[in-house]
């Protein structure tokens, strides 16, 4: 009886059933379920949240793409000024020294290179600045405005000074300077006809105050909505 009491212990140990013995109480053995077909609450949030991200993000980038072309257009229109004020003064200039040579390398010059410099210094000085965030509202629209007075008016008309001057000297159309006072001469022979380069310097001053507005109003417009997506 013994042997066959040890027997069939064994027999329910192996079939996963413990007796129960003398004084001691049952306990509840709660095993796992799984119904077909269901599928777990985290797998299913994460492919919710999935087609969410990818929205937002692409309207993140809609943003970002609208806002980079009306930049890239209100900086060409702000550097295409600045080339006009810089055939104004080439044109100033050549009139005064009397300089009928070399026509189409300093129009070349005094439109390209005022253009490019204005693009160049707004796109270190603004562009970069405002979204590294170093710059508030009304430093932009100062540093705008100065680039525009001095990429547009300033250096233009240094420049057309420079070539025409040397153009000047080297074909003779303009009595010499007396020696040690060639900047003195060249500036009193030229006093009327610059001050025509108040109109560019308005217009540049203009622009580039429009330009720095706008261009910040773009930007806070874009921060708002991308945090608001968020």
């Amino acid at each position: 009886m013994a042997a066959l009491g040890r027997e069939a212990g064994a027999d329910l140990r192996i079939a996963g059933v413990v007796p129960v013995g003398a004084g001691e109480e049952p306990k509840d053995i709660k095993m796992p379920t799984y119904t077909h077909g269901q599928s777990s609450p985290s797998l299913g949030d994460a492919k919710l949240r999935k087609p969410m991200i990818i929205e937002i993000i692409e309207k993140k980038f809609e943003y970002l793409r609208k806002e980079k072309s009306l930049n890239i257009y209100g900086t060409m229109v702000f550097g295409t000024t600045a080339g006009f004020s810089g055939i104004l003064a080439n044109i100033i200039f050549r009139h005064c020294f009397k300089v009928k040579h070399d026509a189409l390398k300093t129009y070349a010059s005094l439109t390209t290179l005022p253009f490019l410099s204005t693009i160049v210094a707004y796109k270190l000085l603004v562009t970069d600045a405002l979204y590294s965030g170093k710059i508030s509202q009304e430093n932009c629209v100062l540093r705008s405005s100065l680039i525009g007075i001095v990429c547009g008016v300033l250096y233009p008309t240094a420049l057309a000074f420079s070539k025409n001057g040397r153009l000047a000297v080297k074909y003779h159309t303009v009595p010499l300077p007396p020696r040690g006072r060639v900047l003195l001469y060249w500036l009193l022979l030229c006093q009327t006809e610059i001050k025509a380069m108040v109109l560019p310097l308005v217009l540049q001053t203009a622009c580039g105050i429009y330009h720095g507005l706008q261009h910040y109003a773009m930007f806070e417009s874009t921060l708002e909505k991308s945090i608001y997506e968020d």
